[in-house]
């Protein structure tokens, strides 16, 4: 039976989500999340939404949680609010390092923006397409560098699964993933999450661990041979975590490496794991193409201060040198439009995909970005914002 009240998702406070995300109350929480188009195309005809037969029912936001929750447990627990409290310091996992506070700090800063909100002006039809590497994307945001199936999420799914799952989900969404590497990783590992990159003809990003320069170049030909359209090292990576796992080298890298590996390749580069304005110019100087500003999800240095903090700073001596990439607690379209406005030309979404490959495979990766865009058409709208290629930063309130 279901429980949810019935004037909208206004009334509905933790508890009372918590108590219908585990049964068949959550499809009516989460739908309205779904909008415009996405949300005639997620209707069940009548026939069917009454059990008389027919095609099945659409996958719902409500079930594809319940399900994650039941395959992440207790890896993550899937709160209804991803802050990093309830996982601090659960690494492996999806949890900040040490104390937790660069992870919180990604989400509080990010919080405590608000936007500007403007009704007397043209903008119906917002247009949230942006173009990265060459590709055109219905929305600036692409999935986030999240791997290790194993030891982060569990084991429920395979490294194939898993990849099939968010590009496919990207896909379907009309954006791009991201498709990760993994610190202790075998050279065959890498090989068979670039088989699934090749299955759906390249146009992915893939991320390679910042390990021995001859490690990475040689994963960067393996990258060129799926199709890849870009490749980036995650020097975030190198931390404390990565560094413990025996038999592995990850470092950080100098900017003469970077500039080594930049000319490795045809294929435009990208670093990600910058949090201040001189070492994004050293990246432009080394011949990226594009810079993550990033502190690999709060899970490899304590006490960092949040991506939102750092971006406007970056974004400064950045913009227009490189396309900057912000990763750090995007959940819902008002995120995403936040950092667009402190100079962000996209973003990186992790902990929801995740979620959403486990809940649904790529049905829920693409029912997670469609809520996403829903979300961020809505709040462009309400902030004048017409396009998310010229993003204001007047939209953030002054408060």
């Amino acid at each position: 039976m279901n429980n949810a009240p019935t004037d909208g998702p206004s009334t509905i406070d933790r508890r009372s989500f918590l108590r219908t995300a585990t049964g068949a109350g959550a499809g009516a929480v989460l739908a309205p999340l779904i909008t415009g188009a996405e949300a005639h195309a997620a209707e069940p005809a009548a026939d069917d939404a009454l059990g008389l037969g027919g095609a099945p029912a659409p996958l719902t936001l409500g079930e594809v949680l319940k399900v994650a929750r039941e395959k992440l447990y207790p890896r993550c627990r899937v709160c209804p609010e991803c802050n990093g409290i309830a996982c601090s310091g659960e690494v492996p996992g999806f949890g900040g390092i040490g104390s937790g506070a660069s992870f919180r700090n990604n989400y509080d800063s990010l919080a405590r923006l608000h936007l500007a909100m403007r009704t007397v002006h043209d903008v119906k039809k917002p247009d949230t397409g942006v173009t990265l590497f060459g590709q055109d994307l219905a929305i600036p945001v692409l999935s986030g560098a999240t791997g290790g199936v194993t030891y982060n999420m569990g084991g429920k799914m395979t490294e194939e699964d898993y990849v099939d799952a968010i590009i496919g989900g990207c896909r379907a969404a009309g954006t791009m993933a991201l498709v990760a590497d993994g610190i202790g990783d075998p050279t065959d590992v890498f090989l068979r999450r670039m088989a699934v990159v090749k299955h759906y003809g390249g146009k992915v990003v893939v991320l390679i661990k910042p390990k021995t320069q001859d490690e990475i170049i040689r994963r960067i030909h393996m990258v060129e041979e799926a199709g890849g359209v870009a490749f980036g090292i995650d020097i975030d990576s190198a931390g404390r975590a990565a560094r413990a796992v025996a038999g592995q080298t990850v470092e950080p890298k100098t900017p003469k490496q970077l500039a080594e590996l930049a000319k490795s390749t045809h294929l435009p580069f990208f670093v990600k794991g910058i949090m201040t304005a001189d070492e994004a110019q050293m990246a432009i100087d080394a011949g990226a193409r594009a810079i993550g500003v990033s502190n690999h999800g709060g899970r490899v240095l304590d006490h960092t201060p949040g991506v939102s903090q750092v971006l406007p700073a970056i974004a400064k001596k950045a913009k227009g040198k490189v396309t900057i990439i912000a990763d750090g607690a995007v959940r819902h379209g008002a995120d995403v439009l936040k950092l667009l406005a402190l100079g962000a030309d996209a973003t990186l979404c992790g902990r929801p995909l995740v979620r959403g490959a486990h809940g649904g495979g790529k049905e829920g990766v693409a029912l997670m970005l469609a809520a996403i865009r829903g979300e961020l058409v809505d709040s462009m709208v309400l902030t004048g914002t017409a396009s998310a290629r010229a993003v204001s930063a007047r939209i953030i309130a002054k408060v």
